[in-house]
């Protein structure tokens, strides 16, 4: 994804494209792996002092509900990441430096009657760990 397709979505859901909250988008982009939300403030106050935490989660919120960004749990501590545009998969997450690698195949077998009267309408895995470089 790029830029100009976080740019894209924003306006076509009404929300103002401001520079701050391009400086948080591009922040994310520029990663590889999952950021906190500290990390992101200070990626972003480089250029732009003035930025709170306040602005950063309310614009981690609206992307996350854009479906812009990924949200995930590492260390009971939120991080975040540019969404995956590719087909159904699910991510390897490494607890140390926050990267993540693709796991192709989904582990969950939906066309099993495992949910019962339950209406399944998405699902999550992710499998925590240490990658090469950190191990």
């Amino acid at each position: 994804m790029k830029i100009k397709n976080v740019i894209n979505v924003l306006k076509m859901n009404g929300y103002k494209v401001t520079e701050q909250r391009k400086a948080i988008a591009q922040s994310i982009l520029d990663q590889e792996s999952y950021l906190s939300a500290k990390e992101i403030l200070n990626l972003v106050q480089r250029n732009y002092p003035g930025v709170s935490f306040d602005t950063i989660y309310r614009n981690l919120a609206i992307l996350a509900e854009l479906e812009l960004v990924e949200e995930t749990q590492i260390a009971g501590e939120s991080r975040y990441k540019i969404s995956c545009v590719q087909d159904h998969h699910h991510h390897l997450l490494c607890t140390s430096c926050g990267s993540s690698a693709i796991l192709a195949d989904c582990p969950i077998d939906l066309s099993a009657d495992i949910a019962g009267k339950f209406r399944v309408t998405g699902h999550k895995f992710e499998i925590y760990g240490l990658c090469e470089k950190c191990q």
